[in-house]
């Protein structure tokens, strides 16, 4: 694993700050320039919105970049690891979200199809960024990341048509008629994963033969990080201009859907980092699985929702609250991650040494 014992760069300790400028500017970008809002919408391939593919892809090379893939076969041959990892993100999440939408939008079911939709949509893209900031193992979270990620291309659309059909008509709700399409679920896949984990992994491999792994870590890994925050920043500005109009004109709305999401993402990280503790994980392994399994793919979600339900739909609309409500929800965790990891973790050598 790369280094970890690292305090917060001048750029990651005041990350909270630059998140709430790049929210602002981007609900203000979105009240004052409609017309390139409406264009920065219309700008996709299939379902990609290429912006917003631009933004991810930029922001998931870095920490891609750091990965040491010759250690990534024992992690993958760990069945501990793996069984605790499938059953977060695949069983435990899934339901989660299903109760607490039934709990809090039983009155709106088309608010509650949305959420349910996150729910089901597992993080491929900004966990590893949570992941990098926390200083989690970084091997770990693309491992787990490259494992919901084909989990997520073969058993998305299964797990949808169970939560929104079967299991309601089960316990006598209403259920939700829904296709998903095989096809746009693997090419979001394609882009937001397999793009950057081949950039990362070309790098890591011309990078060691050319010029060694001392070069490659101590120069080049520094050089290139910054480039994780210049995405996440451009990424959440985009989000909330592309969103403004929403925002602004449905608060009520945004808070409705806020109240599962916000203690969703909490419950999912609780749960967690406490059973990875429980399990005998370092505080950076654990924190990788907390993350992963707190984490939504937002993209794979929103894409879904229009593409089911189309682009105006109160399903989108929640599935694009889903994003707005996660980057401080997990920017916040991190911090909270950072803080309790000498308090759960004592005299354990992964874990970061000061904020």
């Amino acid at each position: 694993m790369t280094q970890t014992t690292k305090s917060l760069s001048f750029l990651d300790r005041f990350l909270p700050l630059w998140i709430a400028a790049a929210m602002a500017i981007g609900l203000i970008l979105g009240k004052i320039a409609p017309s390139l809002v409406n264009w920065l919408a219309e700008a996709k391939i299939a379902t990609i919105s290429v912006p917003i593919a631009i933004g991810l892809l930029v922001m998931m090379y870095p920490p891609l970049a750091k990965v040491r893939y010759d250690k990534t076969g024992k992690i993958l041959t760990s069945r501990k690891l793996m069984g605790i990892t499938v059953f977060l993100n695949w069983i435990l999440g899934p339901a989660l979200m299903f109760i607490l939408a039934w709990i809090f939008l039983s009155d709106s079911p088309e608010l509650r199809t949305g959420v349910i939709i996150v729910g089901l949509a597992r993080c491929i893209a900004m966990v590893l960024v949570w992941n990098d900031l926390s200083c989690g193992d970084t091997e770990v979270a693309a491992v787990l990341v490259a494992v919901n990620s084909l989990f997520q291309i073969f058993m998305f659309g299964a797990l949808g048509w169970f939560y929104l059909q079967i299991l309601p008509s089960w316990l006598g709700l209403e259920t939700t008629s829904a296709s998903f399409s095989f096809w746009a679920i693997a090419l979001s896949v394609v882009v937001f994963l397999g793009i950057p984990l081949l950039a990362g992994a070309a790098s890591r491999i011309i990078g060691e033969r050319t010029r060694g792994r001392d070069w490659y870590e101590n120069e080049y890994l520094p050089k290139i990080s910054p480039l994780a925050l210049a995405g996440l920043l451009y990424t959440i500005v985009l989000l909330f201009a592309l969103q403004s109009q929403q925002i602004l004109e449905n608060p009520w709305t945004v808070a409705k859907v806020a109240l599962p999401l916000v203690i969703y993402f909490l419950a999912m990280f609780a749960i967690a980092l406490t059973s990875a503790k429980a399990a005998g994980m370092n505080y950076a392994t654990s924190a990788s699985i907390a993350f992963t399994a707190a984490g939504n793919n937002f993209e794979l979600a929103i894409a879904v929702a229009i593409g089911t339900f189309g682009p105006l739909s109160q399903q989108a609309l929640a599935g694009t609250i889903g994003p707005l409500i996660e980057v401080p929800v997990l920017v916040a965790l991190v911090y909270v991650t950072r803080w309790l990891g000498p308090r759960l973790f004592p005299n354990d050598l992964s874990v970061p040494e000061k904020l």
